[in-house]
């Protein structure tokens, strides 16, 4: 369901939301094609989820990958996780490590839910991308702020001196603002850019057509949003994918589903500052 990511070799690493029979059902993989002399490409499995008690490792990523400057693969999970508060788990965030037998160890930075109420943010669907400093930032579709029942978050994680890792959520949606966030981009001056699937302008589409948004940092560590464009018609409703691209002139491109109506299809959208 995710894009694919290369390595300097040229072996291409993805990963696909169900299949790979783990210890307690198909909880999908991390895989690796490697490019052969003949022009065929040979599959490796790096990880399958759902292999240890209770899907802790996490399940179904539904994101593309990222490699750290070391080689390790960093991706979201939908499903699994520590916490029992999400029916089937509310999601990860995995780093892998290659060993040097050719294998990979998981470790788990973050389970998700893992506050009250899912304040921290559930049901992560995006991937991840890395500041200059190695802290990693993405986007829960659920939890967040209870008024709104959760419309997701944005957080960052940061490593521990330990290797642990802590999260903090930048931001909370409640609706007018956005709900449901997709993948997220770093623009200028350190400001991050994404849309939202629903929510924004409620008399456009049944729940909102979807917004594109910025964040920016504060003098006080916060981060403050600016909502820069709510989507209200029916071929630019509900804005999906990865995150949002920019050109050189700062204007921002993406893609919208439509809102399901047989005359719509959808869109490929261009937001100029």
């Amino acid at each position: 369901m995710a894009g694919l990511i290369l390595d300097q070799g040229g072996s291409l690493y993805g990963t696909a939301s169900a299949g790979g029979a783990g210890q307690f059902g198909p909880g999908g993989v991390v895989f690796k094609l490697t490019p052969n002399l003949d022009g065929t490409w040979t599959e490796s499995v790096l990880y399958t989820f759902c292999s240890l008690t209770n899907c802790s490792d996490g399940a179904s990523p539904f994101s593309a990958l990222i490699f750290d400057g070391a080689g390790n693969l960093y991706g979201t999970t939908g499903y699994g996780g520590s916490s029992s508060r999400c029916n089937g788990g509310c999601g990860v965030v995995f780093e892998l490590t290659a060993n040097s037998d050719g294998s990979w160890t998981e470790n788990v930075p973050y389970s998700f839910c893992s506050l009250n109420k899912c304040r921290d943010g559930s049901r992560p669907r995006a991937g991840l991308i890395f500041d200059q400093a190695g802290n990693l930032y993405v986007t829960a579709w659920y939890g967040g702020d209870p008024a709104c029942s959760g419309c997701g978050v944005v957080f960052e994680l940061t490593r521990n001196k330990n290797g642990s890792w802590t999260e903090q959520v930048l931001h909370s949606f409640r609706g007018r603002n956005g709900a449901e966030p997709n993948g997220l981009t770093f623009g200028p001056a350190g400001n991050l850019y994404g849309s939202t699937v629903w929510d924004g302008d409620l008399s456009g589409c049944f729940s909102g057509c979807g917004v594109v948004f910025k964040l920016a940092p504060n003098s006080n560590g916060g981060w403050k949003e600016t909502v820069l464009h709510t989507f209200v018609d029916h071929p630019g409703a509900s804005p999906v994918g990865g995150g949002l691209i920019f050109d050189a002139n700062g204007n921002l491109y993406g893609e919208t589903a439509g809102d399901g109506n047989i005359h719509t299809f959808g869109s490929v959208f261009e937001i100029t500052p």
